[in-house]
């Protein structure tokens, strides 16, 4: 969909539903971000031992049964599951229960999808044949199953939309779900990003890569946003879902309204699969991209939420990405960078930092950024190690991703 067709309806955000490792619903998330909870640890989802990475930010309190009839639950596995539960508890925030499921559509983005689950079904094939493995196998796997699944569960039959457009997926549905609210083509709409890759294989992969911290012997502090010694990211799981309708229903229904999503750029760097393209000129497009559609300044931007993953190359290509983008600004617009509690859910996290920076900017308090005890002098940023009092009215929201990807969303607190 053309970022420059007229926008006849703005767009807010009126539920929240997220699960994540230090918290799951949007209250026990947003506390746990300001108390600077952090949830990494040693993995215990499997037996880490042979890789160079042995630090992960598991869910480890997550019951699917709290959010999934007994039939539901043994046609999905987790992936399917945290997509709905997710959805659930963002229509349930917004107070919304879908009675039009042809005016409602679905975004969800995920990096990896249902892999992990084939690998644990592969497993079970070579261990005993064919007739060991489950059947849901054929129906978990692909990349729609998390969207299919919410919109089953919930009657919703307009865009059923999946992308897989790696770590930047979750920013990526949230902007495809503002656009097809803000053209008329939907009233509401589910958006966001769910992960659940910890299986043996995957994070062994991510680990051959060297992507990953080695910091075993401290997990705590082993994502270290912007910090001089930083050595990679952490794996998480996890899923954060938006409830987004248009502003003037929203307001006709007396719904909460936690702010407004006003643009959306999309670039890629057409450079390489793993490492971004070194002068950050695409990632800035993609910022200056959902600027041009919000019809904001750079200079007007008084909060940025950073990709932050934590990776020796994207904390300088995004600090040089800023500086393209916000010019003398840059160095001034204060940076949150919250992975280091987090960690790293993939494809989730642009959901999850879509949703601290509404809750930033209407709760007017900006989250610190853990374990940065040496800002690298090449990530020169207005980023504070503490919590800090704020009142930003315009914030961007960043997210990069594997094989060069940009998203970048423009977010607005609700106007009183």
């Amino acid at each position: 969909m053309n970022g420059n067709l007229v926008r006849p309806h703005r767009v807010a955000v009126t539920g929240i539903g997220v699960i994540t490792p230090i918290g799951t619903g949007l209250q026990s998330f947003w506390e746990a971000t300001l108390a600077g909870k952090i949830g990494m640890a040693r993995v215990t989802r499997f037996d880490p031992s042979q890789f160079s990475s042995r630090v992960a930010a598991q869910v480890d309190n997550f019951d699917p049964a709290d959010y999934l009839a007994p039939k539901r639950l043994r046609w999905t596995e987790r992936f399917a599951q945290f997509s709905i539960a997710a959805s659930r508890l963002a229509l349930d925030d917004a107070d919304y229960t879908i009675e039009d499921g042809d005016e409602t559509g679905v975004f969800i983005g995920s990096a990896l999808g249902g892999l992990a689950y084939a690998e644990e079904q592969h497993d079970r094939y070579h261990a005993a044949g064919i007739k060991s493995v489950r059947p849901l196998l054929a129906i978990a796997v692909f990349g729609g199953t998390a969207t299919t699944n919410v919109g089953i569960e919930f009657g919703i039959r307009g865009p059923n939309i999946a992308n897989a457009n790696s770590c930047a997926a979750g920013t990526v549905a949230i902007g495809q779900a503002f656009r097809s609210i803000a053209s008329g083509e939907v009233r509401v709409a589910l958006a966001g990003g769910v992960e659940a890759p910890l299986s043996p294989l995957i994070f062994g992969a991510f680990a051959l890569i060297r992507s990953m911290s080695t910091r075993n012997d401290d997990p705590t502090r082993a994502s270290r946003p912007f910090d001089a010694n930083r050595d990679g990211f952490v794996m998480a799981e996890g899923a954060g879902v938006l409830f987004m309708e248009r502003y003037e229903d929203a307001l006709a229904r007396g719904a909460h309204i936690y702010g407004e999503v006003l643009g959306f750029g999309l670039t890629a760097d057409a450079h390489h699969m793993t490492a971004p393209r070194p002068d950050g000129h695409s990632a800035s497009r993609a910022i200056l991209a959902a600027l041009r559609e919000a019809r904001v300044a750079p200079d007007e931007i008084e909060l940025i939420d950073a990709h932050g993953s934590s990776s020796p190359l994207n904390d300088v290509t995004e600090t040089l990405a800023f500086k393209l983008a916000f010019g003398a600004a840059a160095t001034r617009i204060p940076i949150v960078a919250t992975k280091g509690q987090h960690g790293h859910a993939l494809g989730a996290t642009g959901a999850w930092e879509a949703v601290l920076t509404l809750l930033a900017m209407e709760r007017g308090v900006l989250p610190g950024t853990v374990n940065l005890e040496h800002i690298d002098p090449a990530c020169d940023l207005n980023i504070a190690r503490e919590s800090r009092l704020a009142s930003p009215r315009l914030a961007v929201s960043n997210s990069t991703g594997f094989g060069g990807i940009n998203a970048a969303l423009v977010l607005r607190s609700r106007e009183e």
